[in-house]
């Protein structure tokens, strides 16, 4: 025993300092929760100008924290700018762009495009440094491959630990849906008839070949024949997509098929909430993606009505509530002095989006263009607000110029890990500049594209100046031309006969016109010809360190059916285990 003793003692002590090490380990490491909105126009938040619609929780965060005022997105539609939100890196790395067409987003969850596997994601970083990872909401970045099931590009792929949500996006067939009960109730009745009809199939094939029974081929051929053409007349009958991209999942299985979309925001949330109480001790990182404000906009009967800007200002208070109710849960638990919380949108408003005359899509504030176009302001200027108690002093307002593609280097920090090194990565840690010790955004070029195509790059110089400079190569013919939209086509394009080519660059400083409405000429502008050619010459640079990749969202953006998702067996695919839960 005299001889063991001092093993037992020097093991107690090796444990004890083992467990403050991991404690003091954990102390360093913040919670993370990030929230992004979908299509939210950075004009329709109160902190950031807006009087007519009530944003109180997210303005209360803003207060709390520090507001990003030329924040940027790194591509003007749902995929790419997620892609590069995911990866810090711009979507024409990856891939995750087109050519040739105007296809920009993942088209459906029955094409085999999606984020590459080789992709390094925050998540992946964050897991590696002893995160709970989770992602609840909206995905967008591609579902299977080669079968309906696969689901190589889902988010456990790439560091999650917990999914629950949307994996495609919200369409106009996604709500309502007032013949969705139903179908569902036809359709439980009719799969009995199927089964009922095969058992017996089954059952004659094996009394005839075993001599017990008498039956005429025929009439087993005829019953397998009914069979398929239930199946076909099924299949046929919702050929809308509503069916096949409408759905819900809870980590691999589908829970609803086609959602019920107005109480969808509703069941994240109380996901949310879950996560962070069982992840309470953490280190975590929750990523809650929003299908609010995206068109078709479904709203819960609480928040009908209650703007003074349509269905589309009633859908965004609803999605305040939500933040109101997340922030609230942080505190409830506890977590609030541990938790960075980070609030954006993935692109700007979309000003096409309309109905009849009713204005579907968001405010871009004072800033030009909107949703879909890649160079001009309206498009790519988003809202950015960093809460991290006692580590980011609260009330800043910083106008350096910084972009969505940041997160990935910033979460690196904070966690104690480092970007990936066998790749460019595009952004850059923010913590020098949220915490003081820098002023000026380590950023001096951004490259704005519009899927592959370069539309325009902006200039910081590291001067003091205070200018920034923007130069536009191709800008979107607006229709009609003193619209600022493009309303023939509900989105303007990238490239051909509907942009307009210019050389020399269209050049703004939009510190001093941020509307982007007067371009300065050699005539107005000394320095005119000085930009321009320092623009061209890092834009040179930029286009050497692309490496060609396969264009995602081009050929491989095709529908192939046989990769729809089905709850069931195909192509009976309706569910609702949400309903069944509830």
């Amino acid at each position: 025993m005299k001889v063991r003793s001092p093993l037992v003692f020097t093991s107690l002590v090796c444990a004890l300092l083992n467990m403050c090490q991991a404690h003091s380990m954990h102390d360093d490491k913040p919670n993370i929760v990030l929230i992004m909105a979908d299509d939210l126009g950075i004009g329709d938040l109160g902190c950031y100008g807006n009087d007519t619609i009530r944003t109180p929780h997210i303005d209360r965060l803003a207060r709390e924290g520090v507001q990003l005022t030329q924040h940027l997105s790194a591509a003007p539609l749902c995929s790419p700018s997620r892609s590069a939100f995911l990866t810090g890196r711009y979507p024409i790395r990856s891939g995750m762009v087109s050519s040739g067409n105007n296809t920009r987003v993942v088209k459906s969850l029955a094409v085999p495009a999606g984020l590459p596997l080789n992709e390094t994601t925050f998540a992946a970083l964050l897991k590696k440094q002893g995160y709970s990872t989770g992602l609840i909401g909206k995905w967008h970045q591609g579902l299977n491959c080669d079968s309906r099931s696969d689901h190589c590009h889902h988010p456990y792929n790439y560091g999650f630990d917990y999914y629950y949500g949307m994996p495609y996006t919200l369409i106009d067939s996604c709500w309502p849906a007032p013949s969705r009960n139903m179908e569902l109730a036809f359709e439980s009745r009719l799969w009995l008839c199927i089964q009922l009809v095969a058992i017996a199939v089954l059952t004659l094939t094996f009394g005839k070949l075993s001599g017990w029974v008498s039956v005429p081929w025929l009439l087993i051929f005829s019953m397998i024949l009914f069979i398929f053409l239930l199946g076909y007349a099924w299949l046929s009958s919702y050929t809308s997509r509503l069916y096949w991209d409408c759905l819900l999942m809870r980590e691999h299985e589908i829970t609803e098929q086609p959602m019920k979309a107005e109480r969808a925001g509703s069941i994240m949330v109380k996901e949310a909430i879950s996560f962070l109480e069982r992840h309470r001790e953490g280190p975590f990182l929750l990523f809650f993606s929003f299908l609010h404000v995206h068109v078709p906009l479904p709203t819960t009967d609480d928040f009908i009505g209650t703007s003074k800007h349509g269905l589309y200002g009633d859908n965004v208070e609803e999605m305040d509530s939500m933040v109101g109710k997340i922030l609230d849960a942080i505190d409830e638990f506890g977590l609030r002095n541990d938790t960075l919380v980070y609030f954006t949108s993935d692109h700007g408003g979309h000003l096409e989006a309309r109905r009849g005359h009713a204005q579907l899509g968001g405010w871009n504030g004072i800033y030009k263009g909107g949703k879909g176009m890649g160079g001009w302001e309206g498009g790519i200027r988003v809202p950015g607000i960093v809460r991290w108690p006692g580590k980011i002093p609260a009330g800043q307002l910083i106008k350096e110029a910084t972009s969505l593609m940041d997160i990935l280097p910033t979460l690196a920090s904070v966690s104690g890990g480092s970007p990936p090194q066998d790749r460019v990565i595009d952004g850059r840690d923010l913590m020098p500049l949220l915490q003081g010790n820098i002023r000026h955004s380590e950023h001096e070029f951004l490259f704005h594209y519009c899927s592959s195509y370069l539309h325009a790059v902006r200039w910081i110089p590291k001067d003091d100046s205070g200018a920034v400079w923007k130069a536009h190569y191709v800008t979107p013919i607006f229709q009609p031309p003193s619209s600022g939209a493009c309303y023939v086509t509900s989105l303007c394009k990238c490239f051909g006969e509907q942009v307009t080519y210019h050389n020399p660059p269209l050049l703004f400083d939009l510190s001093r016109d941020p509307s982007e409405s007067t371009p300065l000429t050699p005539d107005t502008e000394p320095l005119h010809d000085f930009v321009i050619k320092k623009v061209a010459a890092a834009l040179k640079e930029h286009q050497e360190t692309i490496v060609p990749v396969t264009y995602q969202l081009a050929e491989l953006n095709q529908a192939r059916k046989w990769l729809a998702p089905c709850c069931g067996v195909f192509p009976f695919c309706l569910c609702d285990k949400e309903g069944e839960l509830s």
